[in-house]
């Protein structure tokens, strides 16, 4: 039953952040969110950036998206926690493998009606757009972030071209993370919240890692390993999605 709720389950917020290791860890995020994105053109499915922050090196600092298709959740969910790379950086003189991390979460979309929110709770600011869109973008202020007063929780959208829409998109990603706090019965600072969600990024607390030199990706949850290390992050995640459905009912 609870597979067969996974798969009607068709959206979800994907919510990709840098953890330890400087500009490195923020290239690390951005080639995740690359695998994901490719993945998602295989199967057909849809991927929106809600929100993003770039660093200096050309990665992602944090980036939330939307992706949407049939089995997406059933695919996905298992993605949740800290990610660890371990390979020789493009910035690296001397040829020394760095350790980086990064971590994901993966939350159902979750309809209106399922969650109520005080408006009273919620501060809404608007921006400028930055970064994709034109010129039109940026003249006005279409950007939104939301912070939830209650549980200090903050999100985004810049994506769409006006405030409403902008404001819709965020409030979904408000929704879903409300809703998980709900679910997990969670209490305390969204601090601790993240922590028992994804873990604090810190190099021990990992779920898998992508060992370039050895052209190896380990699970440590299930303890499985894949070769062919630039394969997958090139979009071949298929495996590994099933790797999961196979082993964990």
């Amino acid at each position: 039953m609870a597979n067969e709720s996974a798969m009607r389950i068709k959206k979800v917020i994907l919510e990709v952040r840098a953890g330890t290791g400087g500009d490195e860890a923020g290239l690390f995020a951005g080639d995740l969110v690359q695998m994901y994105r490719r993945y998602a053109e295989k199967r057909g499915w849809k991927f929106l950036v809600l929100d993003a922050s770039e660093n200096a090196s050309g990665g992602y600092k944090t980036l939330v998206g939307e992706m949407s298709g049939e089995g997406v959740y059933d695919d996905l969910k298992n993605e949740s926690g800290v990610h660890r790379v371990q390979r020789v950086p493009s910035t690296e003189r001397q040829g020394r493998i760095h350790t980086s991390t990064a971590s994901v979460a993966v939350l159902p979309y979750v309809e209106p009606t399922k969650v109520q929110l005080n408006e009273g709770d919620l501060e809404v600011t608007f921006s400028r757009a930055g970064g994709p869109g034109g010129q039109n973008v940026n003249k006005v202020e279409t950007a939104v972030r939301i912070l939830h007063k209650p549980t200090g929780i903050v999100v985004g959208s810049r994506v769409e071209r006006s405030q409403h829409a902008n404001r819709e998109l965020a409030m979904n990603i408000l929704r879903a993370k409300l809703f998980e706090l709900q679910r997990e019965q969670s209490v305390g600072s969204i601090d601790q919240i993240r922590r028992e969600q994804i873990g604090s990024a810190d190099r021990s607390e990992k779920i898998r890692t992508y060992n370039f030199p050895r052209d190896r990706i380990t699970d440590h949850r299930i303890g499985k390993k894949w070769g062919n290390i630039e394969k997958i992050m090139d979009g071949d995640f298929g495996k590994i999605a099933r790797e999961f459905q196979e082993g964990i009912k």
